[in-house]
């Protein structure tokens, strides 16, 4: 009987799932995207820090900043628009349309988002110009990296890390002028006599500001958002993306070595400037993968070694990867505004215009005069000693203007039923009110509806109508329990 050999252990070493964090020090360069990338962080920088200091006149009843999101109030304010808490809907389409369209910049250019506003890319572009401005530019900041620590370099270090505290403080912060009037706010804070959260809420955001921009950067866009995972599952081979034409770079080869063998070598010199430039560090040659934010930045570089070498640019461009088999068949590329229109881009287009309309016509439709009820729920209904029957109800009447309004209060319905205030006596009941409602304020008024003894269960409705040059009118619905028959 043969005995079964003994199990050793093998000698391979276990693979390790963790990778250390290889810091990324892209190059400086110049080019028609670089440009772009320009412009759009400095648009997103001045409206983010500069938004909260514009002013709008409301008229002397309400705050006269141009962006407000009042929590203590309930009421959030967009230069002339003003959404009360009963409005959110229209929040509500404003976030469906910024997925929307989302989902329609990726379809038409791929992950453009990510490459220009979204402000991970736009806070880590500003840091990195940080580190370039005190370390120098690529070669330097990796001799610096390697570099033991001495005091020369402990001093950049401190330098650079104060620069990226200060715009991360200022970041930080500019995000609570949103939430109150912003020159208040500001006296407020320096003096100390600021809520706490306010503390708190700039304490946070510095931290993580400080963190993800200054030290975090491509592996927030690589491994903590979400998004690149949504958008590789979104692009396919219509997708307008940054393509590496590997049928044209291949193989790679030197120019000394392209010169000694023609026809052997592709246009790729092999330089890596690609590479270089990167801001998340991957090498685009290898393909469409999720370190790619289509910055173009690539594309520049390329395009610059081209033109040095005397090859036609377009070695790395924005291209599909369909069209790219075209062209690698000798068809002649497709201009990218027939590959930016096609069916799925319109379908997304549509969509988001149609709830763009929706909420236009909402908001130039809609009333500023609006009513609500709650009716008593226990006890349901009350006999009254002359066999009348008394309900109570809170009503909230809504003035959603910047002047104060008079607003009559009636009954629709419920025959022979009259209705009086809590401020009233019964005798002076009937069946409509008049209230001078506060400027852009709710007033609740508690009202009790009396009905003849032979009134049964049925549904009624409140109406109030708003005096004076707009006469605006809103109704609700209530309902009236009485006795059942015996």
């Amino acid at each position: 009987m043969n005995k079964p050999e003994p199990i050793t252990p093998s000698a391979e070493a276990p693979v390790s799932l963790y990778a250390k964090h290889e810091p990324v020090f892209n190059r400086r360069i110049d080019g028609k995207f670089r440009r772009i990338k320009w412009v759009i962080m400095a648009a997103c920088l001045a409206i983010y820090w500069v938004t909260p200091w514009l002013r709008w006149d409301r008229g002397p009843y309400a705050p006269d900043q141009a962006v407000l999101i009042d929590l203590e109030h309930r009421r959030f304010y967009m230069f002339g628009i003003e959404i009360w808490p009963q409005e959110f809907y229209f929040v509500a389409g404003l976030l469906i349309m910024a997925g929307i369209g989302l989902f329609l910049v990726t379809s038409a250019v791929g992950r453009a988002w990510c490459g220009y506003a979204c402000p991970q890319t736009v806070w880590t572009d500003l840091f990195q110009h940080v580190d370039r401005l005190i370390d120098g530019d690529r070669n330097a900041r990796f001799r610096l990296y390697k570099a033991p620590w001495g005091p020369a370099k402990i001093t950049r270090r401190l330098l650079k890390w104060a620069i990226y505290l200060a715009i991360s403080f200022a970041t930080g912060g500019a995000w609570i002028f949103y939430f109150a009037d912003a020159p208040t706010l500001h006296q407020e804070f320096w003096s100390g006599t600021a809520a706490p959260v306010a503390y708190g809420t700039v304490l946070v955001l510095t931290l993580t500001t400080f963190a993800l921009g200054g030290f975090m950067r491509e592996q927030v866009c690589i491994y903590m958002c979400p998004w690149p995972r949504i958008q590789t599952a979104m692009l396919d081979e219509k997708s307008l993306i940054v393509t590496y034409k590997e049928w044209r770079g291949e193989k790679r080869g030197s120019l000394k070595k392209a010169q000694k063998n023609p026809g052997e070598y592709g246009d790729c010199i092999d330089c890596n400037q690609c590479v270089a430039v990167c801001p998340t560090g991957i090498d685009i040659r290898e393909g469409p993968q999720i370190g790619c934010i289509t910055c173009a930045l690539c594309i520049d570089a390329c395009d610059r070694v081209m033109a040095e070498t005397g090859r036609p640019r377009g070695l790395i461009d924005y291209a599909t990867l369909e069209d790219a088999e075209n062209e690698k068949k000798g068809h002649p590329p497709t201009r990218h505004a027939k590959l930016i229109w096609r069916p799925r881009t319109l379908v997304y287009f549509a969509v988001w215009a149609g709830i763009g309309l929706g909420l236009l016509f909402m908001l130039g439709t809609r009333v500023h005069t609006d009513v609500s009820v709650a009716k008593d729920r226990n006890p349901p209904y009350i006999l009254m000693s002359d066999g009348s029957v008394r309900n109570g109800y809170t009503l909230r009447l809504h003035n959603m203007q910047n002047r104060p309004r008079e607003m009559d209060l009636g009954i629709e319905g419920l025959p022979g039923a009259v209705m009086w205030t809590e401020d009233m006596a019964r005798e002076a009941a009937s069946r409509s009110l008049t209230r001078t409602v506060a400027p852009d304020a709710t007033q609740v008024v508690r009202v009790y509806v009396v009905a003849p003894q032979d009134t049964r269960d049925q549904d009624f409705a409140f109406t109030l109508e708003a005096q004076g040059e707009e006469r605006e009118s809103d109704t609700a619905k209530a309902q009236f329990d009485a006795p059942g028959d015996e």
